[in-house]
């Protein structure tokens, strides 16, 4: 089982952290990248470095075959997988053995079996882990599921039984909805994961998720690292996770983590993996899936429990020992993870695309952040739009709370927009501060909050701005100086555009009047201090070009200075000019030069990290210009459409 140089056959945060471990036990690591990957901060760090396709995942991080050639050409006798990509792939991890190289991670009759939910809860059943009552059979029949569903009752949850990530999975409340409901299921799954088979249970009403991390060695011993708590989640993706959980005493924690032991115990498992639970309100708990992988959330056992995970995985492949019984299992203190999306909750989710222009992670005590990225990256649209996690660490839980949520508030990112705003939101909310959240809560507790919405940048930012475009301006000495010149001058305007909105704001010396005045007091390159209404503030920036990012906390926004540009020339609401709000694919037109559409319209269709978007008409007009066919890979702001906007009548 011995082996010298690890290949990590995943990319970003976990590549970066995976690389770390693996050096400080001694390991030359090699890493693997896509042709979008070539400058990516984990390909800096490994040992050695190989390309293995272009972007697109299936030819590059997905491609078995091109990563077993990586290793045989570069020597590495050992593939750490990461999480997701090919990590719960049992044909890769058969690969490997076949090849003669350590695979990290469980067996492969572990990993098929537990990748099969039907198959699954079935050998949970016979191990006696709990289970929601539902059918898992082998008779997949439209009139066989039809009647266990009848027979389970509502609510119904159908979910397919090679899935993950949400898709594939639906909630039932209306038994009129039953057979609509299982062909749609059926045909995500088989669309998805290329097996159409689903399992069928009795939904669990407002349940929190918990789950058990869990380890195995070659030497018949198992263990449990405490529990996890993930029940803030979004369509099923977990959002904030947090160690230990809340709602659990140490007896049910014993309860659980035994359960958990036994369902490795029962599928012969080795190395780290998590066993997932539904924890009802009345304290039964039920197994959901085991994932046969090091989680993304991995990160807050290890504050709580002082253990280097990744490390624990290296040892275990090769051939030694876990570390520590589990009587030698302690759990300090308390720890919280967030997860840092390029994407914009205000806009639906809406992913995004672009260059990081400034990145500068938060930084304290207790706080840690895990990431891949370097300023100059292109966020793109091939994978997950995960950035970052931000963790901290706290003698209780509301500590963990406030130092994540300071980290979250002082983490810098200029370049793309972000979930930071809304990652903040929930951890100044009250249910969930008291530590009261289920799987309901986003969609509930939490659906009216400021941050799903979307919201001009305060005023603050608008002013502070407008000094920033001046003082650039007299400093290039480009023209007439604003804002930095003697207040004889008399009022200077200045107007802005931030995205949809535009603002003139009124200069006088080095101020903004107005009912809050704002003067600038220090600027150096990555920070400017400005007196606001009487009281100083540190606001981050970033100028680039005509784009000034400008940051205060979670309130950021991208602003230019439209001063000299023409109204007429100023995209907007009913400008007719259809953008792409993101890099992707075009994967369907139903506009076409000379049609006559309507506001609202669907003209184009785009995908990106996994996601369609559509595109609507914003005004009544005639098509004049398509600039672009089904199948192009577009840019973030590249034109597609344009309209020629009917002539309302006076």
């Amino acid at each position: 089982m011995s082996f010298d140089k690890i290949l990590i056959a995943n990319r970003g945060e976990i590549a970066c952290r995976v690389i770390a471990s693996a050096r400080a036990l001694g390991y030359r690591t090699v890493a693997v990248y896509s042709e979008a990957d070539r400058d990516a901060r984990h390909v800096r760090l490994a040992d050695e470095a190989l390309c293995i396709g272009p972007a697109n995942a299936t030819a590059s991080y997905l491609n078995i075959d091109a990563l077993l050639d990586a290793c045989r050409r570069s020597g590495a006798d050992a593939v750490h997988p990461g999480y997701g990509f090919l990590s719960e792939n049992g044909d890769f991890a058969q690969a490997c053995e076949d090849a003669g190289i350590t695979f990290i991670g469980p067996p492969v009759a572990a990993i098929r079996l537990m990748g099969s939910k039907r198959l699954s809860k079935i050998a949970m059943e016979e191990a006696g882990v709990p289970c929601v009552p539902g059918y898992q059979g082998e008779d997949q029949s439209d009139d066989t599921l039809l009647r266990e569903a009848r027979r389970i009752g509502l609510p119904l949850m159908i979910k397919a039984s090679a899935g993950g990530g949400g898709r594939g999975m639906r909630v039932v409340t209306d038994e009129a909805e039953i057979p609509a409901q299982l062909n749609s299921a059926r045909q995500e799954a088989r669309n998805s994961f290329g097996n159409d088979e689903l399992i069928l249970e009795r939904a669990v009403s407002t349940p929190r998720h918990v789950e058990i991390q869990v380890f195995g060695d070659h030497h018949g011993n198992v263990v449990h690292l405490g529990e996890r708590d993930c029940s803030v989640q979004r369509r099923h993706q977990k959002v904030v996770e947090e160690a230990p959980s809340p709602a659990l005493d140490q007896t049910l924690r014993q309860r659980m983590g035994e359960a958990a032991v036994n369902a490795a115990r029962a599928c012969g498992y080795v190395g780290a993996g998590t066993v997932e639970f539904l924890l009802g309100a009345d304290g039964d708990f039920y197994f959901l899936e085991m994932n046969t992988r090091l989680q993304v959330e991995h990160p807050v056992t290890e504050l709580v429990t002082g253990q280097d995970l990744v490390a624990w995985q290296l040892k275990v492949a090769a051939g030694e020992a876990l570390p520590l019984t589990q009587d030698q299992v302690a759990l300090n203190g308390h720890a919280m993870e967030v997860r840092l999306y390029a994407e914009d909750p205000a806009q639906g989710y809406l992913p995004q695309t672009g260059p990081i222009r400034r990145w500068r992670p938060a930084s304290g005590e207790g706080v840690r952040v895990d990431h891949g990225l370097r300023e100059g990256d292109q966020v793109g649209s091939h994978y997950d739009p995960m950035l970052a996690k931000i963790i901290a660490h706290g003698a209780t839980r509301d500590e963990a709370r406030r130092r994540l949520l300071r980290a979250v508030e002082d983490t810098v990112l200029s370049g793309v927009n972000d979930n930071r705003a809304f990652l903040a939101a929930i951890l100044r909310h009250p249910v969930f501060a008291a530590g009261d959240a289920t799987t309901a809560f986003i969609g509930a507790d939490f659906a009216d909050a400021p941050s799903l919405t979307p919201a001009q940048p305060g005023d603050a930012l608008w002013s502070v701005a407008a000094l920033l475009f001046a003082r650039q301006q007299d400093r290039r000495r480009s023209g007439p100086g604003r804002g930095w010149q003697s207040s004889a001058l008399g009022a200077q305007p200045l107007t802005l555009g931030c995205g949809e909105h535009s603002r003139t704001l009124t200069l006088q010396g080095p101020r903004v009047g107005g009912d809050v005045p704002v003067v600038l007091e220090d600027v150096d390159d990555d920070s400017v201090i400005a007196e606001v209404d009487g009281i100083r503030r540190r606001f981050q920036w970033c100028r680039h070009g005509d784009q000034l990012w400008l940051q205060h906390g979670t309130d950021k926004a991208l602003f230019q200075d439209l001063t000299h540009q023409p109204a007429a020339g100023r995209d907007g609401p009913g400008s007719g000019r259809l953008s792409a709000p993101m890099d992707g694919a075009v994967v369907s037109l139903s506009a076409s030069v000379g049609e006559q559409v309507r506001r609202g319209q669907v003209l184009a269709v785009m995908e990106a990290m996994k996601m369609e978007h559509v595109l609507k008409a914003d005004c009544d007009g005639t098509v004049t210009e398509v600039a672009v066919a089904v199948g192009d890979q577009v840019r973030r702001q590249q034109l597609l459409v344009v309209l020629e906007a009917d002539v309302v009548p006076t």
